[in-house]
C-alpha cells in the first residue's frame, strides 16, 4: 500500500506540478470551442452611390452531432425543409466532432422552418451573404464572391483587401456532452466591416448599354459582344458590358470573364486612325493631299484590296479614311515605315496593360518590328496582325478626342492614374477628328449618326482568329465601331464590338448600337450640342470615294495572286503633288437641341 501510495504521489507531482500547463491546456481545449464570426463585406457603389453589390446577414444551419439523439428521425424531418438528400444528412449528423454545416446561408423562410422544428443539436448561425440588388448588371466587372465571402474574380478579387474586412470570433465553454456551460467562459471578439468601393460606372448607363448590346447580339445573331462607354476627358468608365449569346435561344447573359479587357481580337479598320494620325503628325501627308488609289495593290507578300471594286481614282486622305480604304491606308503606311508605325501603336497604349490592372487583363499582342513578316507592313496598318482589347482600342479614340492627349482609364472613383501624356499634336487630333466626322456623315459609319450632334468615329470589320491562334476561322468576322460625341467638344465616347455577327460589317451592326447607347448617354448626362462652329481644313468626302460605303477592315488580305478576271496587280501611280490640291474646308456646325 505504501508503494502504491508513493506511485500515486509521484504521478500527481508529474501531472499537477511538472506538466500542469500541458494538461490545463488540454482540458481547456476539450471544454472550449471557437466559432469564427465572418466580417461583413464592404459594399460596391456606382458613381451616384447606388449599391451594385451589398452584404446581408443570412442564417446558416449547423449541427452538433454530439447532441443528436436520433440521426435518422432528425434527417427525415430536415430533408424536405433544406431540400437535401436524407442519407447525406444522416451522414452529417453522425459525423465526429461538435460542429458540422448542414446548409449555408439559407433564406429566411427556410431558417424559420428549421427553428420551428426545435431539434436538439440543430442550430442557426448568422453569416454575411453577397447580394446584387440589380441582378446580373455589370456582373463581369464586379465579379464573384465565394461561399466564405472571399473575392473570386473581377473587382471583388482585385480589391479583396479593402472589401473583406476582419473576421471576429466567439469562444464558448461546454460540458462533455457538448452543451454550453451557463456560467462558463464566453468571449466575443467583434468582426470589422470591410471598406466600401465607389466606381465610376453609372448604373443607368450600364443598364442601357447592356440592353442595347443584348438587343444587337440577338438582332445580328452574334456569338457575343462588348460595349464600353467613357468620359474621354477624365478616363472614367461609365459603362462596361461583356455579354455572350444565350443558350437554346435564350437572352444574352454576362460573359464569365470581363472580355472588355481580358480578351483580344484583331481590330481591323478602326486601327487605321493610328496609321493616318501618325502620318499626319510626321508631315508625311497633309489633309488636302490626293493619292491615286487602285482597288488592289501588292505589298510584300500580301495582295491588299478594298472591299468594293472601284476604278483607280484620285482620293484625298479624307476619302481614304471615310471610305476605309485598305489600299489607300497601306500606301500611306509605306511612307510612314514599320518603325514609326510601331511607335505610334505603342504611344496610343497598344501592347501594354491599361492602368486598370484588372484581374486577367491582357496587354494585347504587338510584335516587335524586327519580327514582322513580309506581309506585316501591309496588314498591321489596317488592323490585322495586331491584337488589342476593346478598351485599348477605345483609348485610341479617347486620345484623339482629348486633342492628342492620352488619359488613362479609371473604374474606381479616386483611384490614382498616370499623368496624361501627349501622343499627337492638337492640330493632328483636330484633323483626324474632322475626317472621322466624314466617316459618319457620308462614309462607312452613317448608321452612327445622331440627330443634332456631330459624331466622329470609325468602323472596322476584321477576320476572326481561329481557336488555337493559328490562321483565321472560315467565314467568321468581328465587327467594331468606335467614336465620340460631340465631335467639337467630346464628352462621351464608346466602342461596340460584336463577335461573328450577320451581316459582318461594323458599319451595319456595331454603328447602330453605338448610336443607340450614345443617344441615351447624351440625355443621361445632359450633354448639349456645342454652341460655336468649328472650321477644320480637310476635304469633304468626294463623290467617287462615297460610291463604296462598306468596310472590310483588315479582312481583305490574301497571298499575292490576282483575283479571278483581274490582271496581276501593278504598282500604283505616284501621288499628286500637294501644291496641286485645293483645300475644301469642312465647317462643323452645331444643330438645334434634339428632342429628349
Amino acid at each position: 500500500m505504501a508503494l502504491a501510495f508513493s506511485a500515486v504521489v509521484v504521478r500527481l507531482v508529474f501531472v499537477q506540478g511538472l506538466s500542469s500547463a500541458k494538461y490545463a491546456t488540454f482540458g481547456a481545449a476539450q471544454r472550449l470551442s471557437t466559432v469564427t464570426i465572418p466580417a461583413e463585406r464592404g459594399s460596391i457603389f456606382d458613381r451616384n452611390h447606388v449599391e451594385l453589390a451589398m452584404t446581408i446577414r443570412q442564417r446558416t444551419v449547423w449541427a452538433n452531432p454530439q447532441l443528436i439523439r436520433d440521426p435518422v428521425a432528425d434527417a427525415h424531418a430536415l430533408a424536405p425543409v433544406l431540400h437535401m438528400d436524407e442519407n447525406a444528412l444522416i451522414d452529417k449528423l453522425r459525423s465526429p466532432g461538435g460542429f458540422v454545416y448542414l446548409a449555408r446561408k439559407v433564406d429566411d423562410p427556410t431558417a424559420d422552418k428549421v427553428a420551428s422544428l426545435k431539434i436538439e443539436g440543430i442550430n442557426l448561425l448568422e453569416e454575411p451573404k453577397r447580394f446584387e440588388p440589380s441582378g446580373d448588371l455589370a456582373a463581369s466587372v464586379i465579379g464573384q464572391v465565394g461561399l466564405d465571402n472571399q473575392g473570386l474574380s473581377g473587382l471583388e478579387l482585385k480589391y479583396e483587401n479593402q472589401l473583406q474586412g476582419r473576421p471576429g470570433e466567439e469562444v464558448l465553454e461546454h460540458d462533455p456532452s457538448g452543451k454550453q456551460i451557463a456560467t462558463g467562459l464566453k468571449e466575443i471578439k467583434k468582426s470589422a466591416r470591410g471598406r466600401d468601393l465607389t466606381l465610376t460606372v453609372d448604373r443607368s448607363m450600364q443598364y442601357e448599354t447592356e440592353r442595347a448590346l443584348a438587343q444587337q447580339i440577338v438582332a445580328s445573331n452574334a456569338r457575343g459582344g462588348v460595349a464600353i462607354v467613357t468620359d474621354p476627358r477624365t478616363g472614367d468608365i461609365l459603362a462596361m458590358a461583356s455579354l455572350s449569346a444565350g443558350q437554346n435561344g435564350g437572352p444574352p447573359v454576362p460573359s464569365p470573364s470581363n472580355n472588355a479587357v481580358t480578351t483580344v481580337y484583331e481590330p481591323g479598320s478602326v486601327n487605321k486612325a493610328v496609321t493616318i494620325s501618325g502620318a499626319l503628325e510626321e508631315g508625311i501627308v497633309q489633309p488636302a493631299d490626293t493619292i491615286t488609289v487602285p482597288d488592289h495593290i501588292t505589298i510584300g507578300t500580301a495582295n491588299i484590296h478594298d472591299d468594293e471594286n472601284h476604278p483607280t481614282g484620285s482620293w484625298t486622305i479624307t476619302d481614304i479614311v471615310a471610305n476605309s480604304s485598305n489600299v489607300g491606308t497601306d500606301m500611306i503606311a509605306q511612307r510612314l515605315g514599320k518603325t514609326r508605325i510601331d511607335q505610334y501603336l505603342r504611344a496610343y497604349g497598344l501592347g501594354v496593360k491599361t492602368a486598370l490592372h484588372f484581374p486577367g487583363e491582357s496587354a494585347g499582342l504587338l510584335l516587335d518590328p524586327k519580327n514582322w513578316s513580309g506581309a506585316s507592313i501591309a496588314t498591321v496598318p489596317i488592323g490585322q496582325g495586331v491584337a488589342v482589347t476593346p478598351l485599348q482600342m477605345l483609348e485610341v479614340y479617347n486620345t484623339i478626342a482629348n486633342g492628342g492627349m492620352y488619359v488613362a482609364p479609371r473604374l474606381v472613383s479616386g483611384a490614382p492614374t498616370p499623368a496624361p501624356r501627349r501622343v499627337v499634336s492638337k492640330k493632328t487630333a483636330e484633323q483626324i477628328t474632322a475626317m472621322l466626322t466624314q466617316v459618319v456623315a457620308r462614309g462607312t459609319g452613317k448608321a452612327a449618326h445622331i440627330d443634332g450632334y456631330t459624331v466622329a468615329g470609325k468602323t472596322g470589320t476584321a477576320r476572326k482568329v481561329a481557336d488555337g491562334g493559328k490562321g483565321y476561322k472560315e467565314g467568321a468576322y468581328i465587327a467594331t465601331f468606335a467614336g465620340f460625341v460631340p465631335a467639337e467638344n467630346p464628352q462621351l465616347s464608346a466602342i461596340v464590338v460584336l463577335d461573328e455577327p450577320t451581316p459582318i460589317y461594323g458599319g451595319l451592326v456595331s454603328a447602330p448600337a453605338f448610336a443607340e447607347l450614345a443617344r441615351y448617354g447624351l440625355r443621361r448626362f445632359e450633354i448639349p450640342p456645342p454652341s460655336a462652329a468649328t472650321t477644320v481644313a480637310v476635304p469633304q468626302l468626294s463623290p467617287t470615294a462615297a460610291a463604296a460605303d462598306r468596310d472590310a477592315g483588315g479582312g481583305a488580305v490574301a497571298p499575292v495572286t490576282p483575283r479571278p478576271g483581274q490582271p496581276a496587280p501593278t504598282a500604283p501611280s505616284p501621288p499628286a503633288s500637294p501644291a496641286a490640291v485645293t483645300t475644301v474646308p469642312t465647317t462643323i456646325k452645331p444643330s438645334p437641341t434634339p428632342k429628349r
